[in-house]
């Protein structure tokens, strides 16, 4: 079973991540790794941490020649901080340790119940992991799912559509086509295609900001080019929506999922929600609409695969709530970390990565071999089958 895990604390040395069951043979560029790394980074709100970090990968074991080949791939993300925190994050010896101490828990955050769980009376032992510096590791990973979707012609979007209370119209991926699409979002420094709503988010970041507060929001997340029949009806732990709503739930801050209109399905009619289905002789079965997500009864149905994330507000806060200090149990307001206003923005380039994870784990469930060649014959024969006996024509990016 494909799987990933990550190690490494937010000031530590730095970030490393591990890969199994990788096929062999697909191709691997850093620079793609590097420009997700990037992009992550980015997003108007982010924190002075983005100004000394300049993220890249470097890859250590399971990629030759631009290639993988079969082995767990490892890579290493330094973090160029780590030089301002030595004496105090050293795996060895810290002779500052008692300089950075937290004890004064930030309500929202995971210092106090991992505080307890772990007995760590300092819990700078819990922020240091729980810190979304992680998220880092996952955007990397991500990047090998990415490239290797794309050698299937399935194809990762993401756009933010609500911070605080600005609320955007979505961007038409299929009107503008991916290419163009990718585009305009890459311009945003909120990664939102609607210019309207994208200077009323600025304005809003920029208010907080100034109160010393943080802001939430949600992005979609998306692929195009998902054949159907990934995920099952079988059973609980099969079905594709669950899955992809796991990995979404674990970005650090994402409070709520839905796949499709979800939210808005509850609030209506039956014969409003369901996508009907057609025929054509030129285009084979189709649907006029997606509010499925693309998912129907846990496995894909042929339509862009999409879901929406909603983010609370970052709970460091520079006006910061009431707390207790766990050493006198005096009631303080909570430490204060360096932290983001806004990640939003951020938050969606980690949720492409989660998606891109989900979508080569059943893709390899269903058409897995050893190497990239063979996948490939499998996937061909299976979208003949599609055609042949399904009329399943659709053109795929």
């Amino acid at each position: 079973m494909l799987r990933f895990t990550t190690s490494g604390e937010s000031h530590g040395k730095g970030l490393v991540g591990i890969i199994e069951n990788f096929p062999a043979g697909v191709t691997i560029k850093t620079t793609l790794i590097d420009e997700d790394l990037a992009r992550r980074q980015k997003g108007y709100g982010r924190g002075g941490r983005m100004l000394i970090e300049n993220d890249q990968v470097e890859i250590i074991g399971g990629v030759r020649n631009e290639l993988t080949l079969g082995s767990p791939i490892s890579f290493f993300i330094a973090n160029n901080d780590y030089k301002n925190w030595d004496t105090i994050m050293n795996p060895e010896t810290c002779i500052d340790i008692e300089e950075k101490i937290v004890s004064r828990p930030r309500p929202g955050h995971a210092d106090l119940p991992a505080g307890i769980k772990y007995n760590h009376r300092d819990l700078r032992n819990v922020l240091e992991r729980a810190s979304a510096r992680e998220t880092a590791a996952r955007v990397a990973a991500g990047s090998f799912f990415k490239q290797f979707l794309g050698s299937l012609g399935i194809y990762i979007y993401s756009q933010v559509l609500g911070i605080g209370q600005i609320k955007a119209t979505p961007g038409d991926i299929q009107g503008l086509g991916y290419k163009d699409f990718i585009k305009e979002i890459e311009k945003s420094p909120v990664r939102c295609i609607d210019k309207i709503a994208e200077e009323q988010m600025l304005a809003e970041i920029k208010r907080a900001k100034q109160n010393g507060e943080s802001l939430g929001g949600f992005f979609e997340v998306g692929a195009i080019g998902v054949p159907p029949g990934l995920g099952s009806h079988i059973s609980y732990s099969s079905r594709l929506d669950a899955k992809l709503s796991y990995l979404l739930m674990s970005i650090p801050a994402i409070k709520a999922v839905e796949i499709g209109e979800g939210i808005l399905s509850s609030e209506s009619y039956g014969s409003t929600v369901h996508d009907e289905i057609y025929f054509d002789e030129k285009v084979g079965v189709y649907r006029s609409s997606n509010q499925a997500g693309g998912i129907e009864g846990g496995v894909t149905n042929g339509e862009t695969v999409w879901a929406r994330a909603y983010m609370k507000p970052i709970p460091t806060l520079y006006k910061p709530l009431q707390s207790v200090n766990i050493k006198s149990w005096e009631t303080e307001t909570a430490n204060i970390e360096r932290s983001d206003i806004c990640a939003v923005p951020a938050a969606a380039v980690v949720g492409e990565a989660m998606l891109a994870y989900g979508l080569a784990e059943v893709l390899l469930e269903k058409f897995g071999k050893d190497t990239l060649s063979e996948i490939l014959e499998n996937y061909n024969n299976y979208r003949n089958y599609m055609k042949r006996v399904w009329k399943w024509e659709k053109i795929l990016y």
